[in-house]
């Protein structure tokens, strides 16, 4: 039987026992209605697993008692990516975030840019990022990821633009060249790659050209509009297959 994957934030080490937080008692309890004795896969988002058994079950609380280490299955990218992303409205950032970690992206940016249309104060942006973290990773959890993307703090674009140093910069751009043509431009290949995607509306001409200054190339993803949430999944899953594990 596949044994369920749980992520804790505890040092996890053999023999070990450990109590796991709230979110984990109610997704093991309610959801998952695990038994005493059940085994689980546990990982802590540093690159190692652990089977574990589940030793003790209250209302309140689970205990584990963590077995051997595992060696998991290599799942993490030779491409090192990052995200940087427009925040939206709704449920899209979750589903962005969500995928965005199962396609093996490394740092997930948000960002804000001149067209975002979604206001966060201190409270918001706290409950916001909390959420954010949560469905990272559920992602990872999954997809049997045991290395947890780092989600940045919210930045505009202006702050996020000199500080990366990827080997190739994309930035999406409804009329540039296809990824194709920008892909040919080079000839060595690259250990990381970042790609920006704007909000609803896309980025400025101001935006753009900004990037382009700090070495960013402009991309196309074909003749059909894609919605904000859709344009990540088709980069991050361009890059994976040019240079990634795809």
């Amino acid at each position: 039987m596949r044994r369920s994957r749980i992520f804790t934030d505890k040092a996890l080490a053999e023999s070990a026992t450990v109590e796991l937080d709230a979110r984990n008692n109610h997704y093991l309890m309610h959801v998952l209605r695990v038994k005493q004795g059940q085994a689980l896969l546990l990982f802590n988002g540093n690159g190692r697993e652990f089977n574990a058994q589940v030793e003790t079950l209250t209302r309140k609380s689970v205990r584990v008692l963590i077995a051997e280490e595992v060696n998991p299955t290599v799942v993490e990218s030779p491409l090192h990516t990052t995200l940087g992303i427009a925040i939206s409205k709704g449920d899209r950032m979750d589903w962005v975030i969500q995928k965005a970690t199962e396609l093996g992206v490394n740092v997930i940016q948000p960002l804000v840019t001149e067209r975002v249309d979604v206001k966060l104060n201190a409270e918001r942006r706290e409950k916001k990022f909390a959420h954010w973290q949560a469905t990272l990773i559920g992602a990872c959890e999954q997809s049997g990821r045991c290395v947890l993307p780092l989600l940045q703090p919210l930045k505009t674009i202006e702050q996020w633009l000199p500080n990366d140093n990827s080997d190739c910069k994309l930035v999406l751009r409804a009329t540039a060249d296809s990824f194709n043509q920008v892909k040919s431009h080079f000839t060595a290949t690259p250990q990381s790659a970042s790609v920006i995607i704007g909000p609803e509306g896309g980025l400025s001409s101001e935006e753009i050209g900004a990037a382009v200054v700090q070495g960013y190339h402009p991309v196309g993803f074909g003749a059909r509009i894609l919605r904000t949430e859709t344009a990540p999944i088709v980069a991050l899953s361009l890059l994976q297959a040019s240079w990634g594990d795809f």
